[in-house]
């Protein structure tokens, strides 16, 4: 019996040891995960932290586990994921604000239709307890009308992750993408004394997937993958091309060798400058001089207009916060200046990335100036080296999760890129079109110089004749609204200038979102001799002779082509016969003259006729002189003059065809040289 019970309780020691034994084995395995995820986490290998995190939560579900689920997939902009685990959290006891705040991020970024009043329902939350959230900007950035839509760049857009539009004068599109085969999903076991590798070969550690390169879509519609001469270089991205195609600015990340510690490893961004061939391989690729792939990321290249300042973001010490815009200055020889930071009115404390420039308007994205989630794009007013009046560009441009790289091209066509729900792909390029076009007419006087000057304009749609409203710029250009898919007229009118009409205003088709027009404006040359010649008649004859065929035939073409055009007639007799007759036979040669030309469809008040007998003889040859036949020739004529411009009071119009902006006509010369088709 005594032994019976010994044998009892041994057994139950047994037992209770195995059973706390086995408890704390799967406690220890479960810490031993994480610590693994973790320290996955903290070097930026999201995609296999998750993969460990899930592990763990499959033995045990713990609120931790679940938190950094729910971060890891924000961070791999996974937001599907993110939703799922970030509600996930808010289920544990545990659960503190910041876990609310990262579910209506993420539930927001997977429903742009998420109320944070229904979200919040029974968590003892308020909206006002999440001032990191401005949910009334919020509504207003989604409410605000828009003039635009987005349409995927098909031609580029893959399944894979695309983004970064940029293009080269010769109709060349460059841009980012992971495209290619898809890693093997399939992983080993976890081993939690397996060594870690500090990158792979063949893919991003951050999601498992292929690492960005560089495409080039030429004109013809094929796409290539560009060939990069950098030793060691992983992801490749930001492609930003100079406009004759020969030079490309890019954005790479070089694999580090090994080091004691893969914490103490960091690969940063940093912007290469490289000479590129027509067949797409780069050469020469160089590190811009204030690269430091140890200390800080540079990254997101952008050439001005000029082709002398480099935009990029960096998060390099002095700046704002995280990541801030800088631009650099540099010459010809690709000598490269002191970076300069844009400042507080473009950066923040959090992430400012993907600078552009058109014109007098300045394009970023950023994660600290108030948006509609993740990174939003914002514009500013740049005038004489100032940034004022930052905006946020709303709904289209914008969505809940990551809008960045708004680019305008040569043809005023814009681009941006976004991993906004409904894409393709991971990241996609967008065509942004405009619901309502728009005219932008530039004035110039003769010396190129913006005119400054008052002026009256008419801007007509051609199918209703309803007039539509026009501004003035800072430039004193015109600027209008177009609605699309109609037909304009323009008149512009100033007195003692040329009245320009302009009726090849079109936006039937257009895919930018500007019309643009450059018109010269100059002074009508009031009076001005366009030519002049002489033909001869017979001895008391007014018949138009045969060799003065080819001179009124030339004549008549250029007035019938120019309706500014007059013609000033002076016909003359020799002084053979009396005054009286001599005044009549003149009155009918310069008759005949106009006559002939009527044939041309010139009216009568074209043509001014004067006649003067042999009252103004060209030589000695008068009463009672005995001259030669030859000199007696020479006063029986009809001298004309083609005079344009002649009334100072009518108004007159800018030819057809002379509306393209070219000063030559300011010259009287050259004005006459195009009159005359010379």
């Amino acid at each position: 019996m005594v032994l019976t019970l010994d044998i009892h309780h041994l057994l139950k020691r047994l037992f209770l040891l195995l059973f706390f034994g086995t408890l704390a084995g799967h406690l220890s395995a479960q810490n031993s995960l994480l610590r693994y995820a973790d320290k996955q986490y903290a070097i930026g290998n999201y995609a296999h932290a998750a993969e460990v995190y899930e592990n763990a939560f499959s033995k045990k579900e713990k609120y931790a586990s679940a938190v950094k689920l729910a971060e890891v997939y924000s961070q791999i902009k996974d937001y599907e994921k993110a939703y799922q685990w970030s509600k996930q959290v808010i289920d544990f006891d545990e659960a503190e604000r910041r876990d609310y705040l990262r579910y209506l991020v993420a539930a927001m970024q997977v429903d742009q239709n998420s109320e944070p009043e229904d979200l919040l329902a029974g968590s003892g939350f308020e909206e006002f307890d999440f001032p990191e959230l401005d949910f009334g900007r919020i509504a207003f950035l989604k409410s605000l009308p828009s003039s635009f839509r987005l349409e995927p760049l098909a031609v580029v857009n893959s399944e894979d992750s695309d983004f970064g539009y940029s293009a080269d004068s010769k109709g060349n599109v460059f841009f980012t993408s992971d495209r290619g085969p898809l890693l093997n999903p399939e992983k080993a076991s976890v081993r939690l004394d397996a060594k870690n590798n500090i990158f792979s070969k063949d893919g991003s550690d951050f999601n498992n997937r292929n690492y960005f390169s560089l495409f080039r879509k030429d004109k013809d519609g094929e796409t290539v993958q560009l060939q990069v001469d950098l030793p060691g270089a992983l992801h490749v991205s930001d492609p930003h091309v100079t406009r004759d195609g020969k030079k490309i600015f890019y954005t790479a990340v070089l694999g580090k060798t090994r080091g004691a510690k893969r914490e103490d490893i960091a690969n940063q961004p940093g912007i290469y400058l490289a000479d590129l061939d027509k067949e797409g391989n780069l050469s020469n690729s160089k590190g811009l001089p204030f690269n430091s792939s140890f200390a800080y990321g540079v990254m997101h290249p952008f050439l001005d207009e000029n082709e002398s300042r480099l935009y990029f973001a960096s998060d390099m010490p002095g700046g704002v916060g995280g990541y801030d815009i800088y631009y650099v200055e540099y010459d010809e020889k690709m000598v490269f200046g002191k970076p300069v930071n844009l400042g507080p009115e473009i950066n923040t404390s959090g992430n400012e990335s993907h600078p552009s420039k058109n014109g007098e308007k300045f394009y970023f994205s950023s994660s600290g100036h108030s948006g509609l989630g993740g990174l939003d794009i914002f514009s500013a007013d740049y005038r004489e080296g100032i940034f004022t009046e930052v905006k946020n560009m709303g709904a289209p441009f914008n969505s809940p999760r990551d809008d960045f790289a708004f680019r305008i091209n040569d043809e005023g066509i814009s681009y941006l890129s976004s991993d906004r729900e409904g894409g393709l792909g991971q990241d996609d390029i967008y065509l942004i079109k405009p619901l309502q076009k728009f005219l932008l007419a530039k004035l110039w006087d003769c010396e190129g110089v913006p005119f400054e000057d008052d002026y009256e304009a008419m801007l007509i749609k051609r199918t209703q004749g309803v007039k539509i409203p026009t501004t003035r710029g800072s430039q004193n250009e015109l600027l209008a609204e177009l609605d699309p898919e109609e037909q304009f007229e323009l008149k512009i009118e100033i007195p003692g200038f040329f009245t320009i009409e302009d009726q090849s205003l079109s936006s039937v088709g257009m895919d930018a979102d500007t019309l643009r027009r450059d018109y010269t404006l100059m002074q009508v040359p009031y009076n001005l001799t366009i030519l002049t010649d002489t033909i001869y008649y017979d001895l008391d004859k007014f018949e138009i002779r045969k060799d003065a065929v080819e001179v009124l035939e030339s004549l008549g073409e250029v007035m019938k082509k120019y309706d500014f055009i007059e013609l000033v007639v002076s016909s003359h007799t020799d002084s053979r016969a009396s005054h009286a007759y001599n005044e009549k036979l003149s009155e009918r040669r310069a008759d005949a003259v106009r006559e002939y030309v009527s044939k041309f469809g010139i009216g009568p008040d074209r043509v001014k006729l004067r006649w003067f007998g042999e009252e103004k003889l060209i030589n000695d040859c008068g009463d009672g002189v005995k001259c030669p036949e030859q000199s007696h020739q020479m006063n029986r004529r009809s001298e004309m003059i083609l005079e344009a411009f002649s009334d100072s009071d009518k108004i007159y119009f800018l030819p057809k065809g002379w509306i393209s902006g070219s000063a030559e006509k300011c010259n009287k010369e050259d004005l006459k040289n195009l009159i005359l088709e010379k």
